[in-house]
């Protein structure tokens, strides 16, 4: 009795012992990931302030809607005009157009990777696609100078390649393989007895993936197409290299604008320390942020929407 007492006790410490160490082991981890999550959140807010506080000075010399709504976009004259509306209305133009161009092929692609691409056929695919998404910005803005331009030049009769088509086509191959894997991960979580119970009421391949996949598909795949338009709209190598650099309002498809990141980047290393060009150059970083800001809060909202008729529907 003694002895069996005794490797009771050994036992029931030694469980304590290994659940104290779990419990130690799972407080550490907790605060480690807290921790870096608040560093984040901190560095995030960093960001911000410094954005804000060097973009603020810009309005006491000129007002926020003559900022925002300004035609000429001047800042090196004397006195300077400081309007980016040119510059908005060029990245909405590109975003725009690179994404009537990016979301039909991204999704029909994750819809056939996903649903009826033979299983050799996709490994492929889905190896092009992600080799697509780790081209450098920097390697399609030079193909669109070279190849592209020439050739939208040479075949519309332009005084220019560098323009809005040019760039919206490039900014599609980014933004086609973000759209397409998010969109095909959105596809393979839809649960197997849907297709099942669809199949088993009669409905056809195309019948089930159009009113059963889908649908319950639809907050992946709209969070796939707000992530490639802010890809698209944040994107500032290619517009750099092949919108064509021309800070105006367009009149058509084929004529070359500025958006907001390309101007930015372009005339950051040339504007003066804290002078109103400086200033003015946060503060069209600000504009974009806010921009960023209103297309993720349409994102979160359509999300919530759809993954509520989702639900309610299926």
């Amino acid at each position: 009795m003694t002895v069996s007492a005794g490797i009771q006790s050994i036992s029931k410490k030694t469980c304590c012992m290994r659940t104290v160490t779990r419990h130690f082991k799972e407080i550490i981890i907790k605060h480690t990931f807290a921790f870096f999550a608040f560093f984040s959140v901190f560095l995030l807010s960093l960001i911000v302030f410094f954005l804000f506080r060097e973009g603020i000075p810009l309005f006491k010399q000129i007002s926020v809607f003559k900022f925002i709504f300004g035609s000429a976009w001047y800042p090196t004259y004397d006195p300077p005009e400081y309007g980016i509306w040119p510059l908005i209305v060029g990245s909405v133009v590109v975003a725009v157009f690179s994404c009537v161009i990016a979301v039909p092929l991204g999704i029909l692609s994750a819809i056939y990777i996903a649903e009826l691409a033979p299983a050799s056929f996709r490994e492929i695919l889905k190896s092009v696609i992600e080799l697509l998404a780790g081209l450098p910005s920097v390697v399609l803005g030079f193909f669109g100078m070279v190849i592209i331009a020439p050739w939208l030049q040479e075949t519309f009769d332009l005084p220019t390649g560098l323009n809005i088509v040019n760039a919206s086509v490039m900014l599609a191959i980014m933004a086609v393989p973000t759209i397409s894997s998010i969109s095909e991960d959105a596809l393979y979580a839809v649960p197997r007895e849907f297709k099942e119970a669809s199949y088993a009421l009669g409905a056809t391949k195309f019948e089930t993936i159009v009113k059963v996949i889908i649908p319950a598909s639809l907050s992946g795949i709209s969070a796939a197409v707000i992530l490639g338009m802010a890809r698209a709209i944040g994107e500032t190598m290619v517009v750099l290299m092949v919108a064509g650099g021309a800070a105006a309002i367009p009149d058509s498809i084929f004529d070359p604008v500025r958006p907001m990141t390309a101007s930015i980047a372009a005339e950051m290393g040339e504007a003066p320390f804290r002078s109103g060009h400086y200033h003015a150059l946060f503060a069209t970083g600000m504009v974009l942020f806010f921009i960023t800001l209103v297309f993720n809060l349409i994102a979160d909202y359509i999300s919530n929407k759809f993954k509520e008729v989702g639900s309610g529907t299926l």
